[in-house]
This record gives C-alpha cells, sequence and structure tokens, in this order.
C-alpha cells in the first residue's frame, strides 16, 4: 500500500499567476515565520551540546545536561551490560583541573585549597583559603570553557611565601593528629566507655533497604551482603570478600556495636558514635533527578535530632565520632550540583570526622584505611597471609591497574600507561591491566597483579586518594605516589611520617614534563631495598590497614578499627585534660 500510494501521481495545480509586487514583503514574512522553528531547535541543539557532558562507564553512556537555573544535572543512560562500578561525575565544561603549584624547597606539588578534580572528588571554592583566609592562586586558569590553559608563576615571592605557608599549615595539621597516637595497648575499660547513639533507623539501616535502587546500571545490594563487607571470595581463603571502597560506614558500625567498651549509659560514656551512614545517602540521590534541598534533607534532620540530645550538647559534639565513606569533598557541596553540604553546618565542625579521604584544611577531619578486601576474623588468620605475600613470586617489577583520563588535562595516567606499554616490550618490566575495558571488574585478578609485582603506580585519578594503594600493600607490592595528598597529607594513625618505608615518591611534575621515565627511576632500586620495604609493609604495616570482621579477636594485632578507637579515645582524654 505504501509503495502503490507514492506512486500515484498528484494532479498538476494550475500555475498561479505572479503575486504582486505589493505582497512581496508578506510572503517574505511568511517564508521567515515557516523555517523559525527549524532555526530554533537548532540553536537549541548547540546550547544542548555546549552545555551537556557526556560520560561513558564501561558499555553504558550517560548524557547530562547541567542546568544552572535547577542547580542539577538531568541525566540519560544508553546500555545493555553492567559495567563495573565507578561513579561517574560529570565533568564541568569539558575540564579537569588540578590547581596547585610547586614547593621548591621540598620539591612536593601542593594544593593551595580543595584540589579540582572533576570527578569522584569535588571542586574547590574559587579563591583558595588557608586555615580559613584567602590567598591569591599561583595558577591562572585561562579557556574556562574549554580544556585549560595552566600558567604558573614561580618567580613571585609573596606567593611563594603563601606556599610554604600551606604547607606547613597542612604539616601542623598532621602533627596534632599524630600527637593523638597511643603507644600504649589499652587494657580494661575503666574511663574508655564508647556510648553508640541509637538513631532513628531512616539515618542508617534503611538506607541499606534502598541499596537496590541506588545505581541505575547494577543491584548495590550484593555489597552489602554479610555486614557489608560483600560476597565472599573462596579464592584467597578466610577473611576475603568482595568489599565495595564506600561501605565503611555499616562495616565500622558493625564493629562498634560489639566494641568491648561499648556502653548503655551516656553518663558512663567519654567518646560518642554517631552512626550515620551519610556516603549510602549521598548515593542513593546521585543518579536521580532531585534538587539540592532533597539531598540535603536527612543531614539537615540528623543535626535537628542531634540538638535535641543532652550529651550533645553538654561539649557542643567536641567527644563526638562520625564516620564517613566517601570523600570529605563530597560532603562540602558549594558550587555544583552532585553531594550534601553536611560538613558545611556550623553544628558539624566541632565532632571528629573519620573519612577514606580527608579535607587538607579542616583539622578534624581524619583520614583512616579505604575498606580492603581482606577481613580477618583472628591472628592466625593475618599470619598465613603475611607468609603467602612474603613468599609470593614477584615476576614483573612494575605494574598499573586503572585507566587514561582523557578529559582531565592535568592527569599523568596516560604517560605512565605509555611508560610502562614501552618498556613490557623490553621483558617483564611493568603490565598494564586497563580497568576501562573490565579488566579490574573482579578483585581476584587485581590482587593476583600485586601480589606478582615489586611496585604499583598509585596516580591520582578522580580524587587524590585511591583503594588501590590499600590493596597493594596488603598485596605486599610498594606503592608508587605521585601526589602527597594520596596518602602523605592523609592518614597518621596508620601510616608512618617517614614515608620512605613503604613508599616511592615521584613528582607528578616531572612525569608531566617529560623529564623522568618511572620504570627506569625504579630499576634503580635495589633488590636489598626492595625486600627491606616490603618487610616493612607487611610485618609492621598491613595488620593495622585491614579492617577485621565483626567477630575479631585478636591477641597480637590490632587492625585498622582498633587503631582507630584507640586513638580517638587518646584525643579525647587531652581535650579533656585541658578543660
Amino acid at each position: 500500500m505504501v509503495g502503490a500510494s507514492m506512486a500515484k501521481r498528484k494532479p498538476k495545480v494550475p500555475k498561479q499567476p505572479p503575486p504582486k509586487e505589493c505582497c512581496s514583503c508578506f510572503i517574505f514574512l511568511f517564508k521567515f515565520i515557516y523555517r523559525a522553528p527549524a532555526a530554533v531547535f537548532f540553536l537549541c541543539l548547540i546550547y544542548l551540546w555546549s552545555s551537556s557532558t557526556t560520560i561513558i562507564s564501561g558499555n553504558i553512556v550517560h548524557v547530562c545536561v547541567s542546568s544552572r537555573k535547577l542547580n542539577y544535572h538531568y541525566c540519560l543512560s544508553a546500555g545493555k551490560t553492567q559495567p563495573k562500578f565507578e561513579i561517574p561525575i560529570p565533568v564541568i565544561n569539558h575540564s579537569s583541573i588540578y590547581l596547585h603549584t610547586l614547593d621548591k624547597s621540598s620539591n612536593i606539588p601542593l594544593p593551595l585549597s580543595l584540589p579540582l578534580y572533576h570527578g569522584n572528588g569535588s571542586t574547590s571554592p574559587s579563591q583558595p583559603t588557608v586555615n580559613g583566609k584567602k590567598v591569591r592562586e599561583t595558577a591562572e586558569v585561562i579557556g574556562a570553557e574549554s580544556d585549560p590553559i595552566i600558567m604558573r608563576n614561580g618567580e613571585n615571592k609573596d606567593r611563594e611565601e603563601e606556599v610554604v605557608n600551606a604547607k606547613k599549615e597542612v604539616e601542623e595539621q598532621m602533627r596534632l593528629h599524630r600527637s593523638w597516637n597511643s603507644d600504649k595497648k589499652q587494657a580494661g575499660c575503666e574511663g574508655r566507655g564508647v556510648y553508640v547513639y541509637n538513631l532513628p533507623s531512616k539515618f542508617n539501616f534503611d538506607l541499606i533497604g534502598q541499596c537496590r535502587d541506588m545505581v541505575t546500571w547494577m543491584d548495590f545490594c550484593k555489597y552489602l551482603k554479610n555486614e557489608a563487607m560483600g560476597e565472599p571470595i573462596p579464592k584467597f581463603g578466610n577473611g576475603w570478600y568482595q568489599t565495595h571502597q564506600h561501605s565503611l560506614e555499616p562495616i565500622f558500625h558493625q564493629r562498634v556495636m560489639k566494641h568491648a567498651c561499648r556502653v548503655y549509659n551516656e553518663d558512663e560514656a567519654k567518646l560518642f558514635y554517631i552512626p550515620f551512614y551519610g556516603g549510602l545517602d549521598i548515593l542513593r540521590w546521585h543518579f536521580k533527578n532531585v534538587s539540592s534541598d532533597v539531598k540535603d534533607t536527612l543531614s539537615l534532620e540528623l543535626i535537628t535530632w542531634l540538638r535535641k540530645q543532652r550529651s550533645w550538647t553538654k561539649n557542643s559534639g567536641k567527644d563526638h565520632v562520625i564516620v564517613l565513606g566517601k570523600f570529605s569533598w563530597d560532603f562540602r557541596r558549594k558550587d555544583r550540583s552532585w553531594g550534601t553540604r553536611f560538613l558545611e553546618i556550623d553544628q558539624m565542625k566541632n565532632p571528629v570526622k573519620l573519612l577514606i579521604e580527608r579535607q587538607p584544611w579542616q583539622p578534624n577531619d581524619i583520614g583512616i584505611p579505604h575498606p580492603t578486601y581482606f577481613h580477618p576474623s583472628s591472628d592466625d588468620d593475618i599470619m598465613a597471609w603475611q607468609w603467602k605475600i612474603i613468599s609470593s613470586h614477584r615476576k614483573q617489577l612494575v605494574s598499573f591497574a586503572g585507566a587514561a583520563r582523557p578529559g582531565q588535562a592535568e592527569s599523568i595516567r596516560s604517560i605512565l600507561i605509555k611508560q610502562c606499554s614501552s618498556s613490557s616490550e623490553n621483558g617483564n618490566q611493568c603490565r598494564f591491566v586497563d580497568c576501562s575495558l573490565g579488566g579490574c571488574d573482579q578483585p581476584e585478578p587485581v590482587i593476583e597483579l600485586f601480589m606478582e609485582s615489586e611496585f604499583c603506580l598509585q596516580p591520582p585519578g578522580d580524587s587524590p586518594t585511591r583503594k588501590s594503594l590499600f590493596d597493594s600493600l596488603i598485596s605486599g607490592c610498594i606503592p608508587v605516589l605521585f601526589d602527597p595528598f594520596t596518602a602523605y597529607y592523609q592518614y597518621p594513625w596508620h601510616l608512618p611520617e617517614d614515608h620512605g618505608k613503604y613508599s616511592v615518591f615521584v613528582d607528578q611534575e616531572e612525569v608531566r614534563g617529560m623529564k623522568v621515565n618511572v620504570v627506569d627511576t625504579l630499576k634503580k632500586i635495589s633488590k636489598e631495598k626492595r625486600d627491606d620495604m616490603r618487610r616493612f609493609i607487611v610485618y609492621e604495616l598491613l595488620p593495622g590497614l585491614v579492617y577485621g570482621d565483626s567477630h575479631a579477636k585478636f591477641e597480637m594485632f590490632e587492625d585498622a578499627f582498633s587503631i582507630t578507637m584507640t586513638n580517638l579515645m587518646e584525643r579525647v582524654t587531652k581535650l579533656k585534660s585541658k578543660v
């Protein structure tokens, strides 16, 4: 029928006489109005493209359109397969900037304010601050609507002085945090009571109940099985689970609930624990088209609830602690759409915030390790794993499990991948596993890669810190760091001040400027030196980097949870002694 109808000829219409001259203007106007919708539609397409971001995660494509008026993104997703779970976040203005300068005294790049990571991290304020005071930027960003051009001026003495002061500020905070380290193993619970608030379930357990809808393309519930440790990994033995990097809040909560010094009378408590799953609260809204007010609702309700508690008002929350399983920037929303402003609320300045990534300028932000896949329940579990990795055959010098960041102008990952690939042609010197192709979907191949490597490259990704750093350490692989904020300015209670004992630092500016080949640099480190570093990592650090399961009982070791709780008690004791 369609073919037949198309074959029919339309009857000829007799030609009309040419229009009179007086009507020509109306005909022109008619043609313009007739074609205007197409032109408007075309202009709208241009506008949407200029204000949108296309993100590809595995085989899923997210197209997000930014709306300044509504202050959030509309996202459309397309795809059939399930990629590995990394939360893609819209890249603002198609650019990615890490604003920093080079401190010549230590040859370490030092951000003057929050790193401008556009990804799982966050953007920094428009004006850098040190200890709450505005300072001049040492880098000027040109071309905000396209790839940025970074202009640096290292000759300005005032600016160099500001960098030195900024570095002193961060190092002073780290010294303060380390002063709360308790060398003695606490015996007994007298004067060390821990009170766990019985929050309404909407602040914690109800969020776990929403796991099926948290991520649009996958079922997040599998990561919250077994008290949020995930599904077991039998291949590696006892205590191994597919733990997600943002599962720390329920894992820590389970341990506190069974802490030997838990008290049920708040008058007997020295430390108060707030079991709020703020990271899961952020995650549940991340891909939903909701306003900032909706994202902040639960945080504000928690503040209202806390202000009604006598124990909170007694010391204005100074003896309270909260664990948050995402990055500090995610709770400090300012000029962006994702996250909440939970930690920007005045009432949250006094409590200690334990985070997998701290904000460098906040003294009450303390970094604690990302949860790894290993959750031992006894000393025997730890010793069995120590023996396994110390005797593991390291058949390649260097490895890197990650993906390039083509949308981040300042990322050094592509350079590292190229150096690794080039060196691999000359033997087992460097092996690259491309996570963008699904090579890191399961933990087993990643852990095995680290167990077979002498050094593991750990460049910044979507934020300065990496869960992979801790996965490499518990696998006996010496991490190679390129940014001091990846570890050195993050974890004062779990990593030593002498960074050379467990890591190698290569300045990312040197890599970016093609002044150093990382693989060639690592070749120069002797086997004796490598073995010494590995023994320190395996026997001194490893037990304190893993979170035991909720039934864990250790006689010889302190795990990450025990170290954290002991030092929190020390902090509260010292603060109260000053009052």
